[in-house]
């Protein structure tokens, strides 16, 4: 079986969440997580954005710099860019082929109980990748959670914690503190932890993990950009949360110049204003007609997303949702409904989607009854319809829906 295809293949195994087997593939390839410094971001929400500032930033002061986060809009090859550029499939499909092989031995002689996941691969590719591209330095995104999370196994000189919110309840629990406790995971004894915005109850948990492991912690928000002579700075990324989450970027680029990584203030003025991230309040053009698409993904996220269509004012809009079947769809268009003409929901192209047609049944009623709520399964189809019937479409839900919209539009 050919490397991408063997990867691919253990997508059918889902999420599973432990060390063990990261730490033998890791073992195996010979500690590839070692080769290069590292930065470990966590949060429910603006782990990837604060991901890709940090390294622009960083590619800016001149560092070999990498990026790794997950998931991917269209192509697997986006989530491993090395000097800002995506891998190409060739080295990829190399990295990966090494990883097979670890795993194929590693479950030969019974080391490895069951398969690897594929984000376990994927993780241990994206290390393979890095040592061999000969990298200073990597800023990880954590996949779900932190502490289990197959990121997990590095020894990074800066941590971070972007924000807490109710997202993935089944794996990180129900409140506020259990997914706080969760994320703090990556807390490693005397690394500091730079973390954003979170309710007092996380902030507590946050605090108590990092006193036990005598490592410093460092809140910050959007008045750290004003004091550091940013306050003005235009960001690449919109929407008012944005300006929360330059302040983590910033917050961890003044920790890493404290460790001698040294990233210029224009370096890191660059992070902020030429970071791309696709996908996140991005507008588009389709058949004449205005499309806004945002990978928000849980109620926070749409929250955060109904503030910015506030912000510019769009109202009366089609909006285009789809979601995974393990989501709180009722709580995530709630707060986009007032802003809605219609909904329509669709199938997101993956086996973990919930269906159009349950979609809308449940969304009825969070609708009322005078907001029209449709089903239309085929997603292309149902981005077809939503042009037709107004000016302004936003298309949200999951970035599994979200991924293959953007390539339509694209």
């Amino acid at each position: 079986m050919e490397p991408i295809e063997f990867l691919f293949s253990l997508e059918r195994l889902g999420m599973k969440f432990g060390l063990e087997n990261i730490t033998a593939l890791c073992e195996a390839l010979g500690h590839p997580e070692r080769a290069f410094q590292s930065v470990h971001v966590a949060g429910t929400n603006g782990k990837g954005s604060v991901t890709v500032m940090v390294e622009t930033a960083l590619r800016a002061a001149g560092h070999r710099a990498a990026r790794y986060t997950s998931p991917h809009l269209v192509r697997v090859e986006e989530r491993f860019v090395i000097d800002g550029r995506e891998v190409d499939t060739s080295t990829l499909q190399d990295a990966v082929g090494s990883v097979q092989h670890a795993a194929e031995s590693l479950m030969h002689r019974g080391t490895l109980a069951a398969p690897p996941t594929f984000f376990e691969c994927a993780t241990a590719a994206a290390f393979v990748l890095f040592r061999d591209a000969r990298v200073d330095i990597a800023v990880l995104e954590v996949g779900l959670g932190g502490r289990l999370d197959a990121t997990n196994v590095v020894h990074p000189l800066v941590t971070a914690i972007t924000s807490i919110d109710l997202d993935h309840q089944a794996q990180l629990g129900n409140t506020l503190a259990s997914i706080a406790r969760e994320k703090a995971g990556i807390v490693k004894p005397g690394v500091p932890l730079v973390c954003g915005p979170v309710a007092a109850e996380a902030r507590r948990v946050i605090e108590d993990v990092c006193a036990a492991l005598g490592a410093p912690v460092i809140h910050v928000d959007e008045p750290l950009l004003a004091a550091r002579g940013l306050g003005t700075v235009e960001l690449a990324l919109p929407g008012r949360h944005q300006r929360s989450n330059a302040a983590v970027a910033v917050a961890i680029l003044d920790q890493l110049a404290d460790q001698g990584v040294a990233v210029s203030d224009s370096a890191m003025r660059t992070g902020l204003t030429d970071a791309v991230w696709p996908a996140r309040l991005e507008r588009l053009s389709y058949r004449g007609r205005d499309v806004l698409l945002d990978a928000a993904h849980n109620p926070a996220g749409a929250r955060a997303l109904a503030s910015y269509l506030r912000e510019i004012g769009w109202s009366g809009v089609t909006l285009l949702f789809g979601a995974m079947r393990d989501k709180d769809a009722a709580a995530m268009v709630a707060p986009l409904a007032p802003l809605c003409a219609r909904i329509i929901c669709t199938t997101a192209p993956t086996p973990r989607a919930a269906s159009a047609s349950d979609l809308a049944s449940s969304l009825r009623e969070t609708a009322g009854a005078g907001l029209p709520v449709l089903a239309i399964d085929d997603f292309a189809v149902a981005l077809d319809r939503a042009v037709s019937t107004g000016d302004r479409t936003v298309g949200t839900g999951s970035i599994f829906l979200v991924g293959p919209l953007r390539d339509i539009l694209r």
